[in-house]
């Protein structure tokens, strides 16, 4: 809970209940919970009005998985355009195999070193 550990935790409570009194701290704690359930409807309506607007716009989520599919579409035609086009260029490798033999045959095979 935000890098505190329970050490800390512990020490930040008895900090609390010294300086607010046994008496204050129940209600300083539900004073907290109802800010932070505010805070959580605030963030809720605030998506929820984004959401509408976009919505009204014509931008809902469906209109943005289309568009990241057709990207996507794209991408993979011009990868397997491109892997294709590679595989062509290698694909006819018998006149390089033949010139490998005339220059074993002229100079006897070549040794490789590791």
């Amino acid at each position: 809970m935000f890098g505190i550990g329970g050490g800390e935790l512990v020490f930040i409570l008895f900090i609390v209940l010294m300086l607010f009194g046994s008496d204050k701290v129940p209600e300083i704690a539900r004073t907290m919970g109802k800010a932070m359930a505010q805070l959580k409807n605030a963030t809720n309506d605030i998506k929820s009005e984004i959401q509408k607007g976009a919505e009204a716009n014509g931008l809902d989520t469906k209109s943005f998985t289309d568009i990241t599919g057709n990207i996507n579409a794209h991408i993979n035609d011009a990868r397997s355009n491109i892997l294709g086009e590679t595989n062509n260029l290698l694909g006819d490798t018998s006149e390089i195999e033949k010139i490998k033999e005339d220059i074993d045959s002229i100079s006897g095979p070549v040794k490789r070193q590791r």
